[in-house]
């Protein structure tokens, strides 16, 4: 029977296109969820009290977050393709299997580059340059596991830059005290999240000789993984309380450590299906903390 997932709707597309929609990760969308609920937060937290999030702005960076989650996996595998080859996981990748040329895949990029900077020209002028600013990172963070163990800290500020623009977008510039807390929230998560999905390919990696927070942390992967948490629940403290949160959202919060202390003790570091199912009940981490955010400002 047919299902409605985002890989049954990439199976299902003329065979053409199917590379294109695999090279953005379109069947894989949890990393598309992990880039957008950071916009989501700060969107929240921007609206009035009493008032819901601006849907046109949700919806706005909902498609942005396609987009540039796109555009990233197309750099990255752009990057990577000689070692994704190597690695049994990725080895089926478009550009890794030549399923499409890298010149094919830089034409992709620009349309899909271009298609996301109509979405920024959507919002306001400081958020426009804010937005366009995060551009570098976007570029450069699939060098870093060739030069750091801590390539995960550089997509941490790279994939949560959406908790300043999300408030920008709404308010016409960042509330510093606001906003910083929230992206170091967002910082410390993504090294929980991303540090879990490295430990699927950390054999891989030794042999082909690139790095990443699970190859240092090693055995010590679990306390790493607890103090980044609680940075993150302390963080997203100070935003609520700078913001004038109420008690839905600090239980919103108390339900995201909960989450997280389970992920960490139930976690297998040696089984990468259950690095994999970790990494993607995250969605739900991010989703707990929105509806908070929601039912704290009304």
């Amino acid at each position: 029977p047919r299902s409605f997932s985002a890989a049954e709707l990439v199976r299902a597309a003329p065979a053409p296109l199917q590379p294109y929609l695999r090279l953005m990760r379109l069947h894989q969308p949890a990393g598309t969820w992990l880039l957008y609920l950071p916009c989501t937060w700060s969107i929240g937290l921007a609206a009035a009290p009493g008032c819901l999030p601006d849907w046109r702005m949700l919806s706005l960076f909902g498609v942005g977050a396609v987009l540039m989650r796109g555009a990233g996996c197309t750099i990255n595998d752009m990057w990577d393709r000689d070692y994704d080859r190597q690695v049994a996981r990725t080895a089926s990748r478009p550009l890794a299997a030549g399923d499409i040329s890298t010149f094919q895949s830089l034409v992709f990029l620009g349309g899909q580059l271009s298609l996301a900077l109509c979405v920024l020209l959507c919002l306001n002028y400081y958020s426009i340059i804010l937005g366009a600013s995060s551009l570098f990172l976007v570029i450069t963070y699939p060098l870093m596991k060739r030069i750091t163990y801590w390539p995960q800290l550089v997509l941490g500020f790279t994939f949560n830059w959406g908790a300043l623009l999300g408030w920008s977008a709404i308010k016409g510039s960042c509330e510093w005290s606001v906003c910083l807390p929230l992206y170091f929230a967002g910082v410390m998560w993504t090294l929980v999240y991303d540090t879990i999905y490295a430990h699927q390919d950390k054999r891989d990696d030794i042999m082909i000789g690139v790095k990443s927070t699970a190859l240092h942390f090693k055995k010590d992967t679990k306390q790493w993984l607890s103090g980044f948490s609680l940075a993150m629940l302390l963080s997203l403290c100070v935003t609520g309380m700078n913001c004038n949160q109420t008690l839905p959202y600090y239980s919103a919060v108390a339900a995201v450590g909960a989450h997280l202390a389970h992920q960490i003790y139930t976690l297998d570091i040696d089984k990468p299906e259950d690095c994999w199912k970790k990494f993607a009940s995250n969605r739900t981490v991010g989703i707990l903390l929105f509806i908070g955010i929601v039912l704290g400002n009304l």
